[in-house]
């Protein structure tokens, strides 16, 4: 078995700066998806290439907003990359706008076999299913669960991937082994289980692999709720995990990360609303590139 404290999912070589293609959707108002990834990711020294899923006027926490759905443009986008030889070293895929999107990502895995491959499954929270959503597409996107090298999903997504009920934020051990178990058979080979909250005041979130130690990273759970929070967790995770951190040492980084935006976006306007406001703290992020990359560049 595998400590996640010593395993590593990416090398950092010299000043090369990882090349991620995001393929997640693109919102005009608040904070979540493209908007969190491309600066995070940027932050940490690496290329952040967008692949939209669909165009938000703001997200769906709003009572109003508009989407347009990307599925026709994708074939020919992703065919333009390949005209003109674009390598990857990641695939990032989260909110999705149609079931067929699920081919494009395969189409990504397919043409870049060697790059990591990371699956924010955004599908709902708080036991609800985000609006957007049709069966057809939580399907799909439970096809994308083999074979990923890092999936992080929250306990709603977890449910629905698994079909095990979903029984609040506050589960025991045994819930969590359950839905651990579960993902981990599916064919993921590392899940981070984000936002189980518990009455002492903590929450937790919890790593597991088929041939890794299962590890648990506790932190302060703050009394509000904040829209984003999940896109921000995950792409703060996937930028230590490119700048050569250790798996634990990640999800450390990303937990702490997360909590410091939150207590920091109240002093904000409609921050209820907005989202979480995490860039004043980008600095820690760009702290986290090799000194060796920073040298050499």
């Amino acid at each position: 078995m595998q400590n996640p404290d010593t395993l590593r999912l990416f090398e950092r070589s010299g000043a090369v700066i990882p090349r991620v293609a995001c393929v997640h959707d693109l919102c005009g108002y608040g904070k979540c998806s493209l908007g969190v990834a491309i600066p995070v990711l940027s932050a940490a020294g690496c290329d952040a290439c967008p692949v939209p899923t669909s165009l938000f006027s703001a997200h769906t926490k709003f009572p109003t907003f508009y989407m347009y759905d990307t599925t026709p443009m994708l074939e020919g986008y992703l065919d333009a990359w390949v005209a003109e030889g674009i390598e990857l070293d990641a695939v990032y895929s989260g909110f999705l706008g149609a079931a067929e999107q699920v081919a494009s990502i395969k189409r990504l895995y397919a043409e870049h076999p060697k790059a990591l491959r990371i699956v924010d499954p955004v599908m709902g929270d708080g036991g609800q299913v985000y609006p957007t959503y049709t069966p057809e597409l939580c399907d799909a996107m439970r096809g994308l669960v083999a074979g990923a090298d890092l999936l992080t999903p929250n306990l709603t997504e977890a449910s629905i991937i698994t079909g095990i009920p979903y029984a609040g934020q506050d589960v025991d051990d045994d819930y969590v082994d359950a839905q651990l178990d579960a993902l981990v058979a599916a064919g993921a080979k590392v899940v981070v289980l984000k936002g189980i909250a518990r009455e002492d005041g903590l929450v937790r979130n919890y790593v597991a692999g088929a041939d890794l130690e299962r590890a648990e990273v506790a932190g302060e759970l703050l009394p509000f709720m904040l829209h984003g929070t999940g896109d921000l967790y995950c792409s703060a995770l996937l930028a230590a995990v490119l700048c050569g951190k250790t798996l634990l040492e990640a999800v450390e980084f990303a937990s702490a990360f997360v909590r410091d935006a939150m207590a920091f976006t109240p002093t904000q306007p409609d921050f209820e609303v907005r989202g979480v406001s995490f860039e004043p703290l980008l600095g820690e992020v760009a702290a986290l590139v090799p000194a060796r990359a920073k040298a050499e560049a």
